[in-house]
């Protein structure tokens, strides 16, 4: 897809309130569509299995909504949430530490994954000439871009030195929320996402939290139909829970073996459809 410079009027609006706006921007395929919120998602390159499996659970409970996600493109938690933006069919948006040509863009790797934002409806912008190969002081002047152009930004996880706590330091810096994803006591992947909890950060814990961030109506659907996506296991459990269940009787009365019912559970809790309270599991 050609490489077009985007007239000011195309640039989201979101980026005229911060400091040092870009001069120009480029832009490859298609841009948020007109009342989408922006969501922007950051994390480790060395994204654990447990940050990959939080990345897709809570974009995929936002099928459906108004909502583009936004991401740099590196490997690891960025291309992560790109790829869980298509599969739940939503608009995805790609700042590259780089211009946008084929021949530069950054990381090489996802070059070819590249051709599935654009075939699939997601868009590429850059303040970059489009042959401007990536250069190490471009991915701070980036990440800038990511939050002053988001209406949320979502923390999946990040060390003690990683790079992603810049990141999210602008998030306040540019009065944009930041939601963090919570990680046991003691987790080194967990740093970044404790810190700013305790500097004030909204924890997510569901797709609902990213709703409410977003200012966003949740459906209201019923609890009797089965959401369509649903892998056997977890079919498994929202048929049992036409009434309250208590966990081990969810375990006892399944077909699947417990490890499966289990994981099954976080699932469907991480999207939203079931919630356990006063020690049952019931269907949202």
């Amino acid at each position: 897809m050609l490489i077009r410079e985007l007239a000011q009027e195309e640039w989201p609006a979101q980026l005229a309130e911060i400091p040092g706006p870009p001069k120009k921007l480029w832009a490859r395929g298609a841009m948020p569509p007109a009342g989408h919120k922006l969501l922007t998602v950051v994390g480790s390159r060395a994204v654990t299995r447990y940050g990959q499996e939080v990345c897709e659970r809570l974009i995929a409970g936002l099928a459906g909504y108004p909502v583009s996600i936004v991401s740099g493109f590196a490997l690891g938690t960025d291309t992560c949430a790109h790829r869980a933006a298509l599969r739940a069919g939503l608009h995805t948006l790609v700042i590259p530490g780089s211009g946008l040509g084929d021949s530069v863009l950054y990381p090489r790797s996802n070059r070819g994954f590249a051709k599935e934002v654009l075939d699939q409806g997601g868009g590429f912008v850059s303040e970059y000439p489009s042959e401007a190969p990536s250069r190490i002081y471009y991915f701070p002047q980036r990440n800038r871009l990511m939050v002053g152009i988001a209406d949320a930004v979502l923390l999946i996880e990040a060390g003690q030195k990683s790079g992603t706590l810049i990141t999210a330091r602008l998030a306040g810096e540019y009065n944009r929320e930041l939601l963090c994803v919570p990680h046991r006591i003691g987790d080194a992947h967990g740093f970044g996402g404790h810190l700013f909890t305790r500097l004030g950060a909204t924890v997510v814990t569901e797709p609902l939290h990213l709703l409410e961030a977003l200012k966003i109506a949740p459906r209201e659907t019923a609890t009797g139909t089965a959401p369509i996506d649903l892998e056997d296991s977890e079919l498994g459990v929202w048929s049992m829970l036409e009434e309250p269940r208590t966990r081990d009787e969810i375990v006892r009365g399944a077909s699947s073996a417990a490890g499966e019912i289990l994981t099954a559970l976080v699932s469907l809790e991480l999207r939203g459809l079931i919630k356990e309270e006063y020690g049952a599991w019931r269907r949202v």
